[in-house]
């Protein structure tokens, strides 16, 4: 099952192994039950994606040659290859790649604050990194050379609307940095103590409810492109900071969601590229929990 937050694509994974940062894997005989993201195809142990498919003919060493088979030279049998197992995604490269990426987004915000940052560019920046988000989505796989120009470019347009949104409410971007920050803390502590479960219906719910916030921001922004003042008014006034909350509860939601795909990644045993894909969706929560935080705090200044 994929998710998105809202272009990022989340994967579900299956059992292979535990880790001791998260819980530990499920029992045996029920990997099923216990990852409602499985898809175990043809061929490999069920519920694990990423499990090899058993080779019926390894073990029989008068078996004639066959590719993924022993080999055999002058009528004897060769000993099988021994396949050397993936890397397996852990918590620490998680906590490495997420670093990596966010603290991309600190340094270049800082830079573009410190440089003073021409709005029009700031702007483009914004752009540059939601194409780059938007091609990490639709791959297959995790490339971080496209997740840290993300990081990059996104991190300048932050650096940009955080000043200017300084100049109308001194001390916003601090505010909402401490904000996001506990709200980070308080999604974590709710999900490891299962106050909050990810489940199929939860995270149904989640996709609907941040396509549906999307699309109506992206309706009165054209709005107040075309029609001049706050467009349909969701981004002032008391309607304004209700619908901040809701972008911040929504952010939440998202968190949540990726607290799931990384302890799935862990303990199902993922490849070890997919920590790339984990620091992508944190960072992207993250930012939209940021934003949302700041756009309230300029609104209550204001009024």
């Amino acid at each position: 099952m994929r998710s998105s937050n809202p272009v990022f694509s989340r994967r579900g994974f299956s059992r292979n192994g535990g880790y001791a940062g998260f819980e530990a894997g499920p029992q045996a005989g029920a990997a099923a039950q216990g990852n409602p993201y499985a898809n175990p195809y043809a061929g490999a142990p069920q519920g694990n994606p990423y499990a090899q498919p058993t080779n019926p003919y390894a073990a029989n060493a008068y078996a004639q040659g066959y590719a993924g088979g022993p080999d055999l030279q002058q009528g004897y049998p060769q000993a099988p290859a021994q396949a050397v197992p993936a890397a397996r995604m852990t918590i620490d490269d998680v906590v490495a790649r997420t670093g990596m990426t966010l603290g991309l987004v600190i340094v270049a915000a800082v830079a573009a604050w410190a440089v003073a940052l021409p709005i029009g560019v700031g702007f483009g920046a914004g752009v540059v990194a939601l194409v780059l988000g938007l091609i990490q989505s639709f791959k297959a796989k995790p490339t971080p050379a496209l997740i840290l120009g993300y990081a990059l470019f996104e991190g300048l347009f932050l650096g940009v609307i955080s000043k200017a949104y300084n100049e109308v409410a001194y001390g916003a971007p601090m505010q909402a940095v401490l904000g996001t920050m506990a709200v980070f803390a308080g999604v974590l502590i709710a999900y490891r103590a299962r106050i909050i479960r990810v489940n199929r219906r939860f995270t149904r719910f989640v996709i609907a409810a941040g396509i549906g916030f999307v699309l109506l921001m992206l309706a009165n922004s054209l709005f107040a492109v075309f029609g001049g003042g706050d467009g349909l008014g969701f981004r002032s006034g008391g309607l304004g900071v209700a619908f901040g909350v809701i972008g911040v509860l929504l952010g939440a939601a998202y968190l949540a969601l990726d607290f799931k795909q990384i302890e799935d990644g862990v303990q199902y045993g993922a490849p070890r590229e997919e920590s790339w894909l984990a620091a992508f969706g944190l960072t992207l929560s993250l930012v939209w929990i940021y934003t949302e935080i700041l756009r309230i705090i300029a609104i209550l200044n204001n009024d």
